[in-house]
């Protein structure tokens, strides 16, 4: 006996244990279960949940720790200062659970702080707080008298919604001693009640008997409910109606329609008359049945009367009775089952969000928890969850149903500052059901951007002599940050400027970026300035960048143009101005038969400004001798309008002023004494007698121009009479000086004519002999025998070989005696500017020469080409150095010499031809012009 007892608390213990090793399994792994009765009021406690996870009260309040139920109805919450789990609602078990035997409700322990979630299982036990009840309070049955002892007759079921021993328990019949009752146990051990004929019946005797049946539960106290019999005595009837089949079965989709026909039963009885007349009832059948099923009595159609719903139901069961007018029933069973259809859309349930994330959140943060479910089962209840594209962020499964939205990479505010992350589910069904929640999050800034300028290189120009604090430029930088990490301060980094701190040249303004000058800039001493501007945001720790600022300061013209030649006139030492003292400076020598567009002398100047403001231009202001001289546009190069006459003056002084281009035009003045002389000693004798009084020659050059306009009229009189005379005389020997075809021409070769403007001229040239007096003031031309002759040689004949040219021109013309001698052409005999071709006849592209049109013009365009070489020499060797007084001035001017300026004698042009002067002895041999073909022979000076 104690061996047994033993045994029974060893037993106790190891259960006991058990116990205690699953509760802490289940507890480590995030489980937990409890059990409570149904019907328990509001508030009442269910379970220590601080103790069993091991958390403080005070830390599941700080941490916002809740409780969340699957269903619509929260049955529980968490009490916050105990940590208690709780009843929120009244729980009946027989309206959660009805057709359960074990109701068990799942909730959620959500812990925002720390982003953890637990399951709880809370298994709800019935309590007998329902009697049993029978669905019809009186029940009526009608047996015949001919029914043996021992007939049974079903008789309707009692329901009680408890379970277990709370459920219905026996039945008790009481009444009469004609019937008894007999309890059968069906096959899935449900209690079914029947009417047993105990002893025979009599009409006669009794025509109804009353009885009543009483249903009692298990509880502890039981309760009982009762339903009465009334049986009424028939007339034989010996045939009973009988089904087709004892089960019924069919399966219907929940959506099937409302009235629809599920199925229909059928009974047949071989009676006659209204004991084969078979009408169709419930038998045993739930409450809940009747809701959604309707039995036609005379059709035995069974229709749906209410939607049905798989998630509430998904099968019934009902008993169908055919009973005949005997009152002799049979009875089948009918179990319909209802198929799931897609019908619900997945339910997304935000249990846990941020609303703001830092951008440098490392990936993998939290930033959501999920809660997903689908009424539906099978497939239709299978969910895939998924996010929008795009998004930097990834679902991870935390818990069965549960989901955490996770950031997969690193966010960058700049980019995207807000993100409406879109959580999309969809179940398995076809056609898929889906639904989605939208999580809102913001973006907290982080100093990663640098400010960034708007241009890569800044350049301005500032105008010298500006205001101190004149506003240079503004440069402006942008920082793709935010707040105070976007907001963006200028400084200027150091350096230095010829010696000095940039900082004391100019400023940038830290708030605007705006550089000024501090001080006025000079374009002659600072040109250009390079310098860094800094930007810098305001974030912790700081950044910045650096641009370079590029200054360009700009000429004005605050500089007149300064004379390098001539020097500026100083007497000479020891010598006072009363008494007539002269300098050498600006003394330039000009030989009397010098050509129009001789050059004379050149004014050399420059301007210490820049572009335009040191473009200078020349003018002569005045001069002793208007129209003798005049002087190069841009060159500055004085040369001559006019050959000198031998009333001009000796000596002239000319004032050329020098200006820039600037606005407002700044100049200058640079004095020329200009001696009109053959040779350095007529110089010599000039500049001595140059402090003589002159007021006796100004009346004598007074008569002498009057003397020289009278002559000028009489000989314009001349020329008009004289012209008019051989116009009349060719109008009357025209008709008789036509020569024919074969006339005097025929023996010209054709070389001697030219073809100017459409006119054959004959060419012909004069040759003349000149004679120089000593001084080279005075000559005397004379023309030689063959003064008319050819001047192109006849073509020899096609056997003959052509005449030599060049130097073995001469050597030809001193081999035969009777070759044509040409004298010198006259020097005196000048042409006009306009007459000259080539670039002998145009002064550095300022005066156009223009070619000969007409025959007068070209025999004189042939001397002219004759009498050049021979001009050259003469020029050559009366200068001794090129033609004006360079030569002069760099022998005799102390002030000056050629390194002040550049040599310009290759401008120098031989008057009379196309050569120029290229050294100081001269080249003796002048290179004829581009457009004349022919070239003269070399001529002996006389």
């Amino acid at each position: 006996m104690c061996a047994a007892r033993e045994g029974r608390w060893c037993r106790r213990q190891r259960a006991l244990l058990w116990c205690v090793l699953v509760s802490a399994w289940e507890a480590a792994w995030g489980q937990l279960r409890y059990s409570v009765p149904e019907e328990l009021p509001k508030g009442s406690f269910v379970g220590d949940v601080a103790e069993e996870l091991a958390l403080e009260p005070a830390a599941l309040g700080g941490r916002g720790a809740r409780v969340v139920s699957q269903g619509r109805t929260q049955y529980f919450a968490l009490h916050a200062s105990s940590g208690h789990l709780v009843t929120a609602e009244r729980i009946d078990r027989e309206q959660l659970c009805r057709l359960q035997e074990k109701c068990v409700l799942r909730c959620e322990l959500i812990v925002e702080g720390e982003m953890k979630v637990y399951a709880i299982e809370v298994e709800i036990t019935d309590i007998n707080d329902n009697a049993p009840t029978f669905r019809e309070s009186q029940m009526e049955l009608r047996i015949s008298e001919m029914r043996s002892v021992g007939s049974r007759f079903i008789l309707t079921e009692a329901n009680d919604p408890d379970v277990g021993v709370n459920s219905l328990q026996s039945y008790a019949l009481s009444g009469d001693e004609h019937f008894s009752l007999s309890v059968q146990a069906g096959a899935d051990g449900e209690k079914r009640p029947e009417l047993v004929l105990a002893k025979a019946l009599d009409r006669e005797e009794a025509a109804f008997h009353e009885l009543l049946l009483r249903a009692s539960d298990g509880g502890d106290p039981s309760r009982t409910g009762t339903a009465r019999i009334r049986v009424a005595v028939l007339d034989a009837n010996d045939n009973a109606p009988a089904f087709s089949q004892a089960v019924y079965t069919v399966r219907v989709p929940e959506d099937v329609p409302v009235g629809s026909t599920l199925l229909s039963v059928t009974a047949t009885d071989p009676d006659e008359g209204t004991n084969g007349d078979v009408k169709y009832s419930m038998g045993k059948v739930t409450n809940v049945a009747t809701q959604f099923f309707h039995l036609e009595i005379g059709m035995g159609a069974i229709r749906l009367v209410r939607n049905l719903d798989f998630e509430e139901g998904d099968s019934y069961e009902l008993e169908i009775q055919a009973r005949d007018g005997g009152d002799l029933f049979d009875t089948a069973k009918v179990s319909i089952s209802v198929t799931d259809v897609n019908d619900n859309a997945p339910e997304i349930w935000v249990r846990s969000a941020l609303s703001e994330i830092s951008e440098d959140a490392a990936p993998g943060t939290v930033v959501a928890l999920l809660h997903v479910q689908d009424r539906d089962s099978g497939a239709n209840g299978e969910v895939r969850c998924s996010l929008g594209e795009s998004v930097p962020f990834r679902l991870e499964r935390a818990l069965d149903d549960y989901y955490s939205v996770v950031t997969a990479r690193e966010l960058d505010r700049e980019r995207a500052s807000e993100y409406n992350v879109t959580v999309r589910a969809a179940d398995g069904g076809s056609p898929a059901l889906r639904s989605g929640a939208v999580l809102a999050l913001r973006v907290l800034d982080v100093n990663d951007n640098a400010p960034v300028f708007a241009e890569a290189r800044y350049s301005a120009r500032l105008s010298e002599n500006n205001a101190e604090g004149a506003l240079v430029l503004t440069v402006r930088a942008w920082d793709a940050d935010w707040g105070p990490n976007a907001r963006v301060r200028y400084g200027l980094r150091e350096g230095r400027l010829r010696g000095a701190p940039l900082s004391s040249y100019v400023s940038v303004q830290a708030e605007t970026g705006a550089l000024y000058a501090l001080r006025s800039f000079d374009y002659e001493e600072v040109r250009e300035v390079e310098l860094w501007v800094r930007a810098e945001d305001g974030g912790s720790p700081p950044l910045s960048s650096n641009v370079s600022v590029r200054l360009l300061i700009a000429d004005e013209n605050d500089n007149a143009p300064q004379v390098l030649y001539p020097p500026a006139a100083a007497a000479a030492p020891g010598a006072g101005a009363g008494a007539g003292a002269w300098s050498w400076a600006g003394v330039e020598l000009a030989p009397r038969s010098a050509e129009p567009g001789a050059l004379v002398a050149k004014v050399v100047a420059v301007d210490a400004d820049a572009g335009q403001n040191a473009w200078l231009s020349y003018e002569l202001a005045k001069a002793t001798e208007p129209g003798l001289f005049r002087v190069g546009l841009q060159s500055g190069e004085v040369r001559t309008a006019r050959s000198p006459l031998a009333r001009d003056a000796a000596r002239h002084s000319l004032v050329v002023v020098v200006k820039d281009r600037g606005r407002p035009a700044l100049s200058a003045t640079a004095t020329l004494t200009v001696v009109l002389a053959e040779s350095v000693a007529e110089l010599l004798s000039e500049l001595g007698s140059a402090a003589a009084p002159a007021e006796p020659a100004l009346g004598l050059t007074r008569w002498l121009v009057l003397a020289v306009a009278a002559v000028s009229c009489l000989l314009v009189a001349s020329l008009l009479l004289l012209l008019a005379l051989r116009l009349r005389r060719r109008r009357l020997s025209r008709p008789a000086a036509a020569p024919s075809a074969g006339g005097a021409w025929r023996g010209v070769p054709a070389s001697h004519f030219v073809g100017i403007d459409g006119v054959r001229a004959f060419l012909r040239s004069y040759s003349h002999d000149v004679s120089l007096t000593a001084d080279s003031r005075k000559s005397q031309p004379r023309c030689a025998g063959g003064s008319c002759c050819d001047t192109l040689p006849a073509r020899p004949p096609p056997d003959e070989a052509a005449p030599p040219r060049g130097e073995d021109a001469a050597a030809h013309r001193a081999a035969e005696p009777d070759a044509l001698t040409q004298a010198q052409p006259n020097p005196d005999w000048r042409f006009s500017q306009t007459q000259r071709p080539g670039t002998s006849g145009s002064q550095n592209g300022e005066e156009g020469g223009a070619w000969p049109n007409n025959q007068f013009d070209t025999e004189m365009l042939q001397a002219m080409i004759l009498a050049s070489a021979n001009e050259a020499a003469d020029v050559n060797a009366t200068l001794g150095g090129g033609t004006g007084t360079m030569g002069l001035s760099a022998r005799y001017g102390p002030q000056f010499t050629l390194q002040h300026v550049p040599d310009y004698r290759q401008n120098v042009y031989i008057p009379g031809s196309t050569a120029t002067l290229s050294n100081a002895a001269g080249k003796r041999d002048a290179k004829p012009s581009g457009g004349n073909k022919k070239k003269s022979g070399k001529k002996e000076k006389k």
